[in-house]
């Protein structure tokens, strides 16, 4: 067959050849509507909204809150029905300084000023008798409230310019991972917030210390961004997070900060060999220290050093990004017991409960289910291998 051969004086009227398509690019991050910069004019948006009885999310240096006036019990009422949280579970108050506690307390001890003093603004919670007038959405039908003036720039400008107290719990669906970037927010809420203020990551990343100050001595009822030995000048290293009169307060229940997939705390030499054990199809991810983890894919796995203030600053976010990942499994290396771990170990433990406590009622269900029936040997074995069975904590 002979080739085709083109008139050169035809070539000029050729369409040239068609152009290789372009590789596409993608596309750019777009800020969802309600995620807006903090400046002036969103925070007096903000203000507004807050006057309205509506909500609005802003970043402390904690986690990031979804405020509501705390003097308003229908825009409380909105916080509770969109997180999903009982009425009993206590709100804390956000106020513009050490100054408004008055408005909002009463017989006020020496020794809540004092911390105050030193710890203000911080990520301290401090538990005082209520002030007449303070609401029961506030307390949780308690007879005390729990305070706290953020330190976050975004956080007091809001309060300054509201110039009232904004009861705020963490911008998340109770019992799950609290939010440390205005992205986390809009994931668990869409457009249901009004407004979220976005004033980059946190940087503390766990939530308040609370002291009850209502107790003589105060004790510590939840650890978090101040440690114990920065509290004990002032309050020695009373701890009544177990005592039967404490009051109730945020975080305390015993699963918490969950996210979706289960959560397992294990030593190093014991995740080696559960990684060994897994059936396929499982999709595990870990957070370990120092070195990477063999058998498993970069992607898979966070290594960061053993520091506790980075690594708190940073593990709420991680546990999101694996569960966003699709993780089927979470394993996370023990950390150090020690002071300056404790309120991450409180945080773990809350995590890895969730799924722990599920797991056993699933199999209680099972055994009550079947009855007298013998269990298949092979059930048995595969049950007793299962990273998901058994106490949490260090293994």
């Amino acid at each position: 067959m002979s080739e085709e051969v083109i008139d050169p004086s035809l070539a000029a009227e050729l369409p040239p050849p068609a152009a290789a398509p372009a590789e596409a690019m993608p596309a750019p991050f777009v800020p969802p509507a309600n995620i807006k910069d903090a400046n002036d004019e969103t925070i007096a948006a903000a203000v507004a909204l807050f006057k309205q009885g509506e909500m609005v999310a802003f970043p402390t240096e904690t986690v990031y809150g979804l405020g509501a006036d705390a003097s308003n019990p229908d825009a409380l009422a909105k916080i509770f029905k969109l997180k999903g949280r009982p009425t009993s579970h206590p709100l804390i108050v956000h106020i513009p300084s050490a100054e408004h506690m008055d408005r909002w307390g009463r017989n006020i001890p020496e020794i809540a000023r004092a911390l105050a003093k030193m710890f203000w603004p911080g990520p301290l919670t401090i538990i005082v008798e209520r002030a007449a007038g303070v609401l029961d959405a506030v307390t949780g039908g308690q007879d005390t409230v729990a305070l706290r003036v953020p330190s976050h720039p975004v956080a007091m400008k809001l309060l300054d310019a509201f110039g009232g107290g904004i009861a705020a719990p963490s911008a998340n669906k109770f019992g799950r991972v609290s939010p440390t970037l205005a992205k986390h927010v809009f994931t668990d809420f869409q457009l249901d917030v009004p407004l979220i203020l976005d004033g980059g990551a946190t940087s503390v990343g766990i939530e308040s210390t609370i002291v009850d100050c209502t107790s003589n001595p105060p004790r510590v009822l939840r650890p978090g961004g101040i440690n114990t030995a920065q509290l004990s000048m002032l309050i020695g290293s009373s701890d009544g997070d177990a005592a039967p009169d404490a009051p109730r307060v945020p975080g305390s229940l015993p699963s918490h900060y969950a996210p979706r997939a289960p959560v397992r705390i294990i030593r190093r030499v014991d995740l080696l060999e559960q990684l060994g054990q897994q059936r396929g199809g499982r999709s595990i991810y870990v957070l370990g220290f120092e070195v990477s983890v063999p058998r498993l894919a970069q992607t898979h796995q966070r290594i960061v050093p053993v520091a506790a203030v980075p690594y708190q600053r940073t593990l709420y976010a991680t546990l999101r990004e694996f569960d966003a990942a699709g993780a089927d499994l979470i394993f996370i290396e023990a950390p150090p017991r020690s002071i300056a771990w404790a309120a991450v170990w409180d945080r773990l433990e809350r995590a890895a409960t969730d799924h722990s406590q599920k797991r056993k009622r699933e199999k209680s269900i099972k055994k009550k289910i079947a009855g007298a029936a013998i269990v298949p040997a092979a059930t048995q074995a595969e049950e007793a291998s299962d990273p998901l069975d058994g106490e949490t904590g260090e293994s």
